[in-house]
C-alpha cells in the first residue's frame, strides 16, 4: 500500500495561504483577501470563520488579525501544514544518518514526525518521543521498539511536557536526537515557549548525537528563549532554498548538510 499522502484539499491549500499571509503582515481585511485568493467575500468569510474557530487567527469587524506568535507557531495544526516539501526532503536527508540497531530520539516537531514516518526504511530501532502524531506513525511498524514519553497531554502541540516528560527523557540514552525549533540565528537556536525549550534541552543532553533540522522560514529569525547555542550541535540539516552566503556562515559554527530535492 503506497505511502504516500494525499493531495492537499484545494480549501486547505487556500486556507494555509491565507494564514500565513496574515501571520507575516500582521492582520488584512476581507478585500484584501479576496484579491489575494481570488474568491468571493462569502468564501473568504467562512474560511475566516474556521480558522478562528481552529485558533489559527482572530476575526474582527472588516478583516482579521494573526493570533500572537506564542500561539500561532506552537499551533500543531498550522505547523503540519507548513513547508511539507521543504520538512519531506529534510527528512528523506536526514534518515541517512540512522543505522538499523539505533536508539533515536524524536522531538515533537513536524520536522521530526516527517523523518518518523521514514524509519521504517532501517528497522530493527528504538525509537522514543513525545509527539502524538509520531507515535500513532509508529505504532504498528514492524521491529521498531517504541517508547512514548508520556506527560502532560497539550492540545496545542500535540505532544506531551511537563517535569514527567523531562525525567523520562533524562532516563534516557540514546545514539542520536533530531530535533526542530521555531528559530535560530548563526550563533543560536530559539523557541518561544519555555516548557517547549527545557523538553527539547533534556532531549540534546541525552543524546550522543544531535541533529537539528531547520527549513529556510526559520532562518536569521529570534525568539523570546534560547535553546542552544549551534555549535552544541553535530549537524544541521537544511533544504536547499537557504541562502547559500547563509549556509557559509552558519558552517562556521557546526556541520551543515543541505537536502537536495531528489528531482533537482
Amino acid at each position: 500500500m503506497s505511502s504516500e499522502k494525499p493531495a492537499a484539499h484545494p480549501r486547505e491549500n487556500r486556507q494555509q495561504k491565507l494564514t500565513e499571509h496574515v501571520f507575516r503582515q500582521g492582520s488584512a481585511t476581507i478585500g484584501e483577501l479576496v484579491d489575494l485568493l481570488g474568491v468571493s467575500m462569502m468564501t473568504v468569510h467562512r474560511d475566516i470563520d474556521e480558522l478562528s474557530r481552529r485558533g489559527l487567527v482572530r476575526k474582527y469587524r472588516g478583516g482579521v488579525s494573526a493570533m500572537p506568535s506564542t500561539v500561532f507557531e506552537s499551533n500543531a495544526e498550522y505547523r503540519m501544514n507548513a513547508h511539507v516539501d521543504a520538512k519531506r526532503v529534510i527528512a528523506m536527508h536526514a534518515v541517512e544518518q540512522v543505522e538499523p540497531g539505533m536508539s533515536v530520539l524524536l522531538d515533537d516537531s513536524t520536522s521530526a514526525l516527517a523523518l518518523a514516518r521514514l524509519l521504517v526504511e532501517v528497522t530493527p530501532l528504538t525509537v522514543a518521543t513525545n509527539y502524538l502524531a509520531a507515535i500513532d506513525a509508529l505504532k504498528n511498524v514492524h521491529e521498531l521498539r517504541l517508547i512514548c514519553i508520556g506527560g502532560d497531554y497539550s492540545p496545542t502541540h500535540d505532544s506531551f511536557l511537563g517535569m514527567q516528560s523531562i525525567e523520562s527523557i533524562e532516563r534516557l540514552s540514546v545514539d542520536i536526537a533530531f530535533v526542530s525549533t521555531s528559530a535560530m540565528s548563526t550563533s543560536m537556536s530559539f523557541h518561544q515557549e519555555p516548557e517547549i525549550v527545557m523538553i527539547k534541552r533534556a532531549m540534546l543532553a541525552a543524546a550522543r548525537h544531535k541533529v537539528l533540522l531547520m527549513d529556510h522560514s526559520k532562518m536569521k529569525r529570534t525568539a523570546l528563549h534560547r535553546l542552544a547555542p549551534l555549535d552544541d550541535y553535530d549537524l544541521l540539516i537544511v533544504d536547499e532554498e537557504t541562502d547559500p552566503h547563509y549556509v557559509d556562515e552558519l558552517r562556521s559554527r557546526v556541520e551543515v548538510q543541505v537536502a537536495e530535492h531528489p528531482d533537482s
